[in-house]
């Protein structure tokens, strides 16, 4: 988390005077995704748990920039901070608290009213998993992952609608993250563009045989947030 903070702070603030020379563009969304899910996290149990309904903010950064050949960069972070519903003793038989962060380098492939991004990077895992036994698995990982990014744009409405996914199969670990969303741009000058956001993402964790146990996640639900572009 302190290394996702330094790298958006140093990002925003070293590449501000280019944006507004319009030489880097810099796009930030910062939202609230209400989530819940399934896990599994055992692998003497073949039953999934359900997970309490939660929320949590996620943020994203990217810049672009017109220099050929070399990759436009995203970073994407959310902590996911949740129990199942399921107790034993009046204690939730697991609690979950997992950073996920992406660094993404990619290319875009269209950009007009039809946006297309495509490009590679790596997801990092960082947290734990506790048990109300007390017994406790950590998770510090990386793993590389393919990047795929699509919008469609409503001409003189505001409105568009984007899909975005990233996927892993390495390692004995198989990532799916992906979302869908509408955009309505309400605000469009010289100096900065403002679109509220409304979507669904879908999260999905498999880490095959991970401290001897097959931990299986998958986070779900809608999210509302705000987007910006200088």
């Amino acid at each position: 988390m302190k290394i996702l903070k330094i790298s958006l702070l140093t990002l925003g603030m070293g590449l501000s005077g280019f944006a507004q020379a319009d030489l880097v563009g810099v796009k930030g969304d910062v939202s609230y995704w209400f989530y819940d899910g399934k896990a599994n996290m055992s692998s003497q149990s073949p039953e999934d748990q359900d997970l309490d309904q939660k929320g949590s903010a996620q943020i994203s950064l990217a810049v672009e920039h017109p220099i050929p050949f070399i990759p436009n960069a995203k970073i994407r972070y959310v902590n996911l901070d949740t129990e199942t519903k399921s107790e034993t003793l009046g204690q939730a038989n697991y609690k979950v608290d997992l950073d996920h962060s992406d660094f993404i380098l990619y290319y875009e492939l269209l950009d007009n009213i039809v946006s297309v991004d495509a490009g590679l990077g790596a997801t990092v895992l960082n947290g734990d998993i506790t048990a109300y036994t007390g017994n406790r698995v950590d998770i510090d990982k990386t793993y590389p992952i393919a990047y795929l990014s699509g919008e469609v744009k409503l001409p003189f409405t505001g409105l568009s609608a984007k899909g975005e996914a990233t996927y892993t199969n390495f390692d004995d670990a198989r990532i799916t993250d992906a979302l869908a969303e509408v955009k309505y741009k309400f605000a469009d000058n010289l100096l900065i563009d403002l679109g509220l956001t409304a979507g669904y993402r879908v999260l999905n964790i498999d880490l095959d045989d991970y401290d001897n146990n097959d931990l299986k996640f998958e986070f779900k639900g809608p999210y509302v947030g705000l987007e910006a572009h200088f």
